[in-house]
């Protein structure tokens, strides 16, 4: 074994008995390329010396994992699936859930939650709805809660929605009070902590592509038992799930899975 995949173990190890957060869930060859090129542009020659560093510097351990989380977010990322979603199933949570209860796992910077507290509000049914948003990074959840954008990261946000949800102030858009006072944050680890149960909807896009196949799986089961019968997973464009019956999910629509509801 070179001693390149030795110094990686052994940060791995670390980071792990530190943090809880398992890097070797993550596919290696991306997660190795990300870290190497971070280390060695501030100044470390090794992950071992890297990891020793972040010990010494809380700054440095924080840019590592916003970093290691890929923390990318857009409001109304490919927006004609948030259509699908609010055409054809948000009309459905309503009629059939007293109170619709979402999840948006690993919600980065706060664009996801956002996007669908925009279209529950727009709906007439934020007020009715429970909206929970977790991530790994504390920084990025601190953006989130902030709901203060730069005028790029809006620019695929509705003209309607951006009059109506988001204040103007110099080159900043911030997002208004009625749609951060109905977003509950909670830090989690996805692969290793428990999930909450019988949600609705659950969104998670854009984070599995960086899982191993395992790691992967294991999620998918995870995501399942956390859905009530009929509840709803929403996932990203380059995430199909090609078996979703092994996880008692049925696919409804490009993206969208469907818990099998209890046949009595």
């Amino acid at each position: 074994m070179e001693q390149e995949d030795r110094d990686f173990i052994a940060f791995v190890r670390k980071v792990k008995d530190y943090s809880g957060i398992d890097l070797a869930q993550y596919k290696e060859a991306q997660m190795k390329r990300r870290l190497n090129t971070f280390y060695m542009k501030k100044g470390y020659d090794s992950f071992v010396a890297f990891f020793e560093g972040m010990m010494k510097n809380r700054e440095l351990y924080y840019e590592f994992l916003d970093r290691m989380t890929i923390n990318v977010s857009e409001f109304w990322r490919n927006p004609n699936r948030w259509e699908v979603l609010e055409k054809k199933f948000i009309s459905e949570f309503a009629r059939t859930s007293g109170r619709i209860k979402c999840w948006s796992a690993a919600c980065s910077t706060g664009e996801e939650p956002y996007t669908l507290a925009m279209i529950l509000a727009e709906n007439g049914v934020l007020d009715h709805a429970q909206i929970m948003a977790t991530d790994i990074d504390d920084g990025a959840m601190e953006k989130a809660k902030q709901g203060v954008y730069l005028e790029r990261s809006v620019r695929d946000v509705p003209d309607h929605y951006l009059r109506k949800y988001f204040t103007h102030q110099d080159s900043f858009y911030k997002i208004s009070d009625t749609l951060k006072k109905n977003i509950m944050y909670r830090k989690q680890n996805l692969l290793n902590d428990p999930f909450d149960s019988s949600f609705d909807l659950i969104v998670c896009r854009n984070v599995m592509i960086y899982f191993t196949e395992e790691a992967k799986h294991q999620l998918y089961h995870k995501f399942s038992r956390a859905l009530k019968p009929g509840g709803l997973l929403f996932v990203g464009s380059t995430e199909q799930i090609f078996t979703p019956g092994q996880y008692e999910l049925e696919s409804v629509d490009t993206f969208f899975y469907q818990k099998k509801r209890s046949i009595v």
